[in-house]
C-alpha cells in the first residue's frame, strides 16, 4: 500500500465524541429518517440468527425501485466492500483512476498488485474530467474507476460523456465502474445515472450506497448492479458470507419505502449549497462548484483544520488526495445553523477574531 494513502476518509470518533461539530463526513444533512432507525432497532430482535446471505428481499425491492432485474444486484457491507470484491473478482493487471478521487479505489487495486495510471484532473477547469482532450489512456488498462459526482470535488459529469467513455472501454476490452454513491444529492442525478443503460453495456458496474443518502454510515450498506451475472457471482464469492447484517437489511428496506425523502433532501441542498458556497467565497476562499452534499475549497493556510478544531469544528483536510495538497479542504453541507457556526469559526481563523 502506498504510504501516502489515508484509510480515514473523514470523521474522528474521539473528537466528535468530545463534542466537535463534524463537517468531515458527507452524510445527508437531514439525518437518518426515523422509519429507518426504527426498522434497524426492531431488527435487533432477530439477530440471534444469521442474516440472509443473498439479501433476497432487499434485492427484490431495489430491483423494483430502480427497474432492474434483481439478479443484476449484489449487496455489500458498504460501497467499500463492493469495491474490493470487484477488484478481487476482476484481478486487473492495469487500471486507471482520475486524480483527485476516492482513495479506496487505489487501495483495492494495490491489494491485487495492479499497475496503476492516474490521470490528473485540471485544477484550472475545476477538476472536470470532460476537459481532458486525450482519452487514449483508456485503451491501455483493464479497469477504470469513475466517481460521479466525484469525491472530494463534488463535480458531476453528464451521462452522454459517460457513454462515450463506456464505448471506448468496451472497444478496448476494459471494464468501467461508475461510483454513484453521491448521485442522489444531484438534482439531475437520476437523469444521468448509468443504471438505465446497464442492459446495453455488460462492461459497466454501477456502485450505490445507502450510507450517504440516508445517513446510514454506521450500518454499512451498499449495493451494485451489473448485467454480467457471472461477474456478480465472482464478486459474491470473493468475500465473506453474511456480510450484510439483519439491521442493515431492514434499514435498507425502510429507506426504499421513504416516500419523498430524497426529494426533500435535494430541495434542501438546492437552497443551502449555493448559500454556503457564497459564504465561503466571501471569506476569500476558492470554492469548486458542486453537485453533491459537500464543498471543496482552497484556503491560504495548511493549518486550518487544527485552528478550526480548537473552535469545536472538524473539517476534512484533502492533503492526502492525489492532485490536491494541504491547502485544500472539504466540508459537508449541514443545517443552516450548523453552517453558520462553520462560517463564524472560519472567519475567526482567517481574520484572527
Amino acid at each position: 500500500m502506498s504510504a501516502d494513502i489515508n484509510r480515514i476518509h473523514g470523521g474522528d470518533w474521539e473528537k466528535t465524541s468530545a463534542g466537535a461539530l463534524d463537517f468531515s463526513v458527507n452524510v445527508n444533512p437531514l439525518g437518518m429518517p426515523l422509519s429507518v432507525a426504527e426498522a434497524a432497532q426492531r431488527a435487533v430482535t432477530f439477530c440471534n440468527r444469521y442474516p440472509d446471505p443473498a439479501c433476497r428481499e432487499l434485492r427484490q425491492e431495489l430491483g423494483a425501485y430502480y427497474h432492474l432485474p434483481d439478479e443484476w444486484i449484489l449487496c455489500g457491507n458498504g460501497a467499500a466492500d463492493l469495491i474490493f470484491r470487484l477488484v478481487q473478482a476482476l484481478k486487473p493487471k492495469k487500471a486507471a483512476l482520475f486524480a483527485p478521487t476516492f482513495s479506496e479505489y487505489e487501495i483495492a487495486l494495490n491489494s491485487v498488485g495492479c499497475e496503476l495510471r492516474t490521470i490528473p484532473l485540471p485544477r484550472e477547469n475545476d477538476f472536470l474530467p470532460e476537459e481532458i482532450p486525450d482519452l487514449s489512456w483508456i485503451e491501455e488498462g483493464d479497469l477504470l474507476f469513475l466517481c460521479n459526482p466525484n469525491n472530494p470535488t463534488g463535480q458531476a459529469v453528464a451521462r452522454s460523456w459517460l457513454e462515450e467513455i463506456t464505448k471506448r472501454c468496451a472497444k478496448a476490452g476494459a471494464f468501467l465502474c461508475v461510483d454513484e454513491c453521491f448521485l442522489e444529492f444531484w438534482e439531475c442525478g437520476e437523469q444521468n445515472t448509468m443504471l438505465s443503460l446497464l442492459g446495453e453495456y455488460k462492461n459497466v458496474l454501477v456502485l450505490r450506497a445507502f450510507t450517504k443518502a440516508y445517513a446510514m454510515a454506521g450500518l454499512r450498506l451498499g449495493w451494485c448492479s451489473c448485467a454480467d451475472k457471472d461477474l456478480l457471482r465472482e464478486m459474491e464469492l470473493s468475500g465473506a458470507a453474511w456480510n450484510v447484517s439483519i439491521p442493515a437489511q431492514a434499514a435498507g428496506l425502510a429507506a426504499l419505502r421513504e416516500a419523498g425523502f430524497l426529494t426533500r433532501t435535494r430541495l434542501f441542498l438546492q437552497k443551502e449549497r449555493p448559500r454556503l458556497k457564497a459564504s465561503l467565497e466571501s471569506l476569500g476562499l476558492t470554492v469548486i462548484p458542486s453537485q453533491a452534499n459537500y464543498l471543496c475549497f482552497r484556503a491560504g493556510s495548511p493549518d486550518l483544520k487544527k485552528k478550526l478544531l480548537k473552535r469545536g469544528i472538524l473539517v476534512r483536510n484533502c492533503g492526502d488526495y492525489r492532485g490536491l495538497d494541504a491547502y485544500d479542504y472539504r466540508v459537508a453541507i449541514k443545517t443552516p445553523e450548523e453552517n453558520q457556526r462553520l462560517i463564524q469559526a472560519l472567519k475567526a481563523c482567517i481574520y484572527g477574531g
